[in-house]
């Protein structure tokens, strides 16, 4: 089979245009066409009067080693490579002993899945509780202001990925296809097909309910265990240790005084789970503080997006609602950058601790809600949170996002009301009293005050100069009446917890596998099922070694 890349055709192009776009190309007779298939499908916008679609195409004909000769030197013809997901290894009949998993998000989900279908009888322990009674949480939080700190946009079955617009593509780089294995599994759970091909697949919360059950069910018919209200407060070590503090996990403590003994343990806890943080440091497992970024939501509403972007062609149904991606290198060295970008959506109270606000976006499928929204954030380093009484508290960022969600908590009302202002107040630097043209989507409700108390001078400066810059890219990007919602402190975690490149295990502790993104190595749906996958591999070879 043969791989077509780059063929570009009208927005309103026929079947039949497509099937002959593929014999033009190959310079064949439609005889020696036996079948194709879309496996990627994106558009470009840059000409608005103008937008093409731009396929990859999986193309099958009777003649495809003598086309492969003919276009060798064509770098849009090639072989289809072979992207199936093969295991690589299979657990015994008798287990010496189950991993462990903690935290039940995508990457979780993923290292359980692959575990589990590999025959290793995951236990998956989630402080959280199941989707179906987080999300009655969650509503209920958003509605009544009534926070449950372990039941929230943060913490449960799914983890943050569950409330935001279930994006499922990534920039990281995947030689192995492990991307086509996540979408698969997606798929095999109830998503829409059209993940497997369009170029910026979604899928929105209501579906990801219900497919992240399915996806629980199938581990557990494999001889997996998950286990929800599950807070992991105690690590166990081997008693001896060599010179440079290096040990071995050998089981663990729940809040509920239950003890589980495993030497094979995933950590897998999400960007907010503080007190685990906090847990790791005592117990001197390797971590380093690593750069975050943050910022505001920004609402418009989602037509001035799509006409900014596709022009004549807004509502077209194959473009659908017009998302963004912005970057600007500021005058005070900062960036600012748009980040989770929410078309027809809305932005959403997602605090996890009693007295602190955090925001984030979210969408359904359909992307119908009446606004656009994304973060608006600022890059910041280690050396502007550090705590200066002690440089060496890696956890320092923690309490930086603290005192921004405290500050915010403060100037909502301290009821979880948000702190919002106008783009054109905030650029003048006046207190805003009231909406505009864009009515701000944050429940439980909005207060109208100046934004510039709740981020550093340094952020505000940097964000006052980017928001015009972005106009000039986004026409009406900076106009008056869109608003920001502060604040947005959660973009990806303060923290790093050090891994190997090759076992995947935590630089000091045998046993122990730092995976997704509250780790440091992922970010978003996509890439932190990718991440799953690779621990669940290097857990299972190793437990292979050693049985």
């Amino acid at each position: 089979m043969l791989r077509l890349t780059n063929i570009q055709l009208a927005l309103d192009h026929t079947e039949e245009q497509l099937k002959q776009a593929i014999l033009d190309k190959l310079l064949v007779s439609e005889d020696k066409l036996l079948d194709f298939t879309v496996f990627k499908r994106g558009y470009d916008a840059r000409k608005k009067s103008k937008i093409l679609l731009i396929y990859t195409l999986d193309v099958n004909t009777s003649i495809t080693d003598e086309l492969l000769e003919k276009f060798a030197k064509d770098s849009q013809v090639k072989a289809t490579p072979n992207m199936k997901y093969n295991f690589v290894a299979q657990a015994p009949n008798e287990l010496a002993q189950r991993p462990v998993v903690i935290g039940f998000g995508p990457c979780g989900l993923f290292i359980g899945l692959v575990l589990a279908q590999m025959g290793f009888k995951p236990i998956i322990l989630e402080r959280g509780k199941e989707v179906r009674q987080r999300t009655k949480d969650t509503f209920g939080f958003w509605r009544k202001k009534i926070l449950n700190p372990e039941s929230n946009v943060q913490f449960g079955e799914g983890g943050a990925g569950t409330f935001s617009d279930g994006k499922l593509y990534s920039q990281v780089k995947d030689p192995k296809h492990y991307s086509r294995k996540v979408l698969h599994e997606f798929v095999k759970a109830g998503a829409p097909e059209e993940i497997l091909f369009v170029s910026k697949p979604h899928i929105g919360t209501f579906k990801l309910v219900t497919m992240i059950e399915q996806m629980r069910a199938n581990i557990t018919e494999l001889g997996g265990e998950v286990r929800f209200e599950q807070r992991v407060d105690e690590f166990h070590f081997d008693e001896e240790q060599g010179e440079d503090g290096h040990k071995r996990i050998n089981g663990l403590t729940l809040s509920s005084g239950e003890r589980i003994n495993t030497n094979y343990v995933a950590l897998a806890i999400g960007h907010s789970a503080r007190d685990t943080f906090e847990m790791l440091i005592k117990n001197k497992v390797s971590v380093k503080a690593k750069p975050f970024s943050i910022g505001f939501r920004i609402e418009h509403e989602q037509s001035v997006i799509d006409d900014a972007r596709f022009g004549d062609n807004a509502g077209n149904p194959i473009l659908g609602a017009a998302d963004y991606k912005l970057v600007h290198h500021c005058k005070n060295g900062r960036s600012v950058y748009s980040f989770c970008m929410c078309p027809g959506g809305t932005v959403v109270a997602a605090a996890s601790e009693e007295g602190r606000l955090v925001t984030n976006g979210m969408s359904q499928y359909s992307r119908h809600e009446r606004n656009a929204n994304s973060a608006i954030v600022v890059g910041i380093d280690p050396v502007d949170f550090a705590n200066k009484d002690d440089a060496s508290d890696v956890l320092s960022g923690i309490e930086f996002q603290r005192r921004l969600e405290e500050t915010a908590f403060k100037l909502g009302g301290e009821n979880y009301d948000a702190p919002v202002q106008l783009v054109g107040d905030f650029l003048a630097g006046r207190k805003s009293g009231d909406h505009g043209e864009v009515t701000p989507s944050y429940k439980p409700g909005v207060k109208y005050c100046d934004l510039s108390e709740t981020l550093p001078d340094y952020a505000i400066e940097a964000i006052r100069e980017a928001l015009p810059a972005f106009d000039r890219k986004i026409k009406g990007f900076s106009m008056n009446d869109a608003t920001l919602t502060a604040v947005e402190t959660r973009t990806s975690s303060p923290i790093q917890i050090t891994r190997d490149k090759e076992s995947f295990q935590s630089l000091n502790v045998e046993g122990l596998y730092p995976a997704g993104e509250g780790a440091g190595y992922a970010g978003g749906i996509l890439s932190a099922g990718i991440d799953g996958i690779k621990v669940a591999e290097a857990m299972a070879l190793a437990m292979l070694v050693e049985k």
